[in-house]
């Protein structure tokens, strides 16, 4: 059997989203937790959360998705590298490798997004790839980063009894202890809106390695690869407090949807990109029977499809 890097794992199985098509061997059954793409699910819509992460409806992911997938696992192996080696050319260069791993473990899934190896849009497609791995070099310059870890599962309890668990792309740490938590998106930076969701993510991390580690980040960095931006935020322990209290309150919602099935649509303009559609009240549709609160999950990791 073949090994597969998290990232690329993160295909089959993005945050509790079953990918349709895919057949992939179960992953352990764990305690349900919190996670920042699930707590957005739910504040988007609750309904959207029950299908995802109770329901496990299979969802189709876009080509953009996927190729956000393999931009992630090109920078997760570009580190494996030695330091003189990281060099945008050796990033190119990984991107065949890394595609070919991704297409030998999950087939159905490429056979659906293409036609075949033959598909003339697939080389234009790798090559986009290849495009935002070189905006990532005018981001960084990686022969001087030794990250502390990659693909970091953080995985904590509140004193409230709520389980975090999610992934850092990568965690940097000085010489002098500060930390630096880094996270790549392939998408464009986002406006004023936008930016509140991407640090609610990222406050998510800090929160958990504040409560796993006793150390508040010193930095948090998203890299945007679509336009060579990023952002740059400086929490500090109280206001990871208050953020404490806000995700407390999104599980004490979810649980009590739970306990009755009442996960209610939430009709927005977001609704033009789910995959569940037909299934939605909202939309006349008729969801599938409530299978109830699940007592274990399946451990996934978060969504790397952008």
């Amino acid at each position: 059997m073949s090994v597969v890097s998290p990232t690329l794992r993160s295909v089959t199985d993005t945050a509790g989203i079953q990918i349709a098509g895919t057949a992939v061997e179960p992953a352990p059954r764990r305690r349900p937790a919190l996670s920042p793409s699930r707590a957005g699910d739910f504040k988007q819509c609750p309904l959207l959360y029950r299908f995802r992460a109770i329901d496990r409806l299979p969802e189709l992911p876009s080509r953009a998705q996927v190729r956000g997938t393999l931009v992630h696992a090109v920078l997760e192996r570009l580190y494996d590298l030695p330091a003189p080696q990281r060099s945008p050319e050796a990033a190119r260069g990984l991107v065949g490798p890394v595609w070919e791993e991704l297409s030998a473990a999950l087939p159905e899934l490429v056979g659906q997004l293409f036609v075949d190896a033959e598909d003339p849009e697939l080389p234009v497609w790798l090559e986009s790839a290849a495009e935002l791995l070189e905006v990532y070099f005018r981001l960084e310059d990686p022969r001087r980063l030794e990250p502390a870890a990659r693909e970091l599962l953080v995985e904590t309890e509140l004193a409230s009894g709520l389980l975090l668990r999610g992934y850092i792309d990568r965690l940097d740490v000085a010489p002098s202890g500060e930390i630096r938590v880094v996270d790549y998106k392939t998408g464009s930076s986002p406006r004023e809106a936008g930016e509140v969701a991407a640090l609610f993510q990222m406050k998510f991390y800090a929160l958990a390695l504040l409560q796993e580690r006793g150390v508040v980040p010193t930095q948090l960095r998203l890299l945007y690869l679509a336009d060579g931006e990023y952002l740059t935020y400086e929490p500090d322990e109280p206001e990871l407090r208050r953020f404490e209290r806000t995700l407390e309150a999104i599980w004490a919602a979810i649980r009590t949807a739970g306990e009755t099935g009442d996960f209610r649509p939430n009709r927005t303009r977001m609704c033009d990109w789910c995959s569940h559609k037909a299934l939605c009240p909202a939309w006349d549709g008729t969801p599938p029977e409530y299978p109830g609160w699940p007592e274990s999950a399946e451990d996934t990791v978060l969504d790397r499809m952008e």
